[in-house]
């Protein structure tokens, strides 16, 4: 299962998100960072193959306070498909 986890402090980087959740045997964790900066963003994806330990993850560490700031952690949902963007070289006047 893969769970969402939002609201991380923004020290926190992809080894540290896996960390805070080893209790509960993450497989992969995915940090999502800013394209140009490459700052985090502030959330970020686990995947636990244990639908148990993912469940029980969830319940047990959304609220959680870390660093100030209170996670929130839920089930993944699918990624919205966006429109294409044009990038047309454009003439300027």
């Amino acid at each position: 299962m893969k769970i969402y986890v939002g609201n991380l402090p923004f020290s926190v980087d992809e080894e540290g998100l896996k960390k805070l959740f080893e209790a509960f045997n993450p497989e992969e964790s995915t940090l999502i960072k800013d394209r140009f900066s490459g700052r985090s963003k502030g959330f970020g994806f686990l995947t636990i193959s244990d639908e148990e330990a993912a469940k029980k993850a969830i319940s047990e560490m959304n609220g959680k306070e870390v660093e100030g700031r209170e996670l929130k952690v839920s089930e993944a949902r699918p990624q919205e498909e966006r429109p294409k963007r044009n990038f047309e070289r454009r003439e300027r006047f």
